[in-house]
């Protein structure tokens, strides 16, 4: 039986052959074909670095369509990852690729190394501003939000609070 998945994409160092990370997400998009059908596929954005990492990131993301159970299509992204050149190394430090399964059409999975929805992504912008020009009315099984208003809800501008002194 096929299953729908969201896929989250980020590089942010070059590639021997793809080139830099903007090129690296493009070409990992496209083995991701070899996974099932790419159904549909977001701009790739520059956004800033988090954590650890020193460089920009590129960041993009797509839907999949694919027979593969989440265990195994995380097995299969993270082979890509290593065929792309990702060492293990520092939690959120620089990386040539890095995928991730988001949302999953089967709703919530859970077991060992593996939770989707993807359990910080709610809170990323780097994952919501692409996965809402692919998804966006996609519901997060937990929330019920739709990815939209997840996006919505983290970059709207907030009033400042009334009589809060000047810094």
């Amino acid at each position: 039986m096929s299953s729908t998945y969201l896929i989250a994409l980020g590089s942010n160092r070059r590639h021997v052959v793809y080139g830099l990370p903007p090129q690296v997400v493009c070409a990992a998009m496209e083995e991701c074909a070899a996974l099932g059908t790419v159904t549909a596929r977001s701009p790739v954005i520059a956004t800033p670095a988090m954590g650890a990492a020193q460089r920009r990131f590129a960041n993009a993301a797509l839907a999949l369509e694919s027979e593969l159970t989440p265990p195994a299509l995380l097995a299969a992204l993270k082979r890509m990852e290593r065929e792309f050149g990702r060492r293990r190394g520092q939690r959120w430090g620089d990386r040539v690729l890095d995928c991730d399964i988001i949302l999953w059409s089967g709703g919530v999975w859970r077991s060992a190394g593996l939770s989707v929805p993807h359990p910080a992504y709610a809170q990323r912008t780097f994952v919501l501003t692409p996965a809402r020009a692919v998804a966006p009315g996609w519901r997060d099984p937990v929330s019920g939000f739709s990815i939209a208003q997840l996006h919505a809800r983290l970059t709207r501008r907030r009033p400042l609070p009334r009589g809060a002194p000047f810094a």
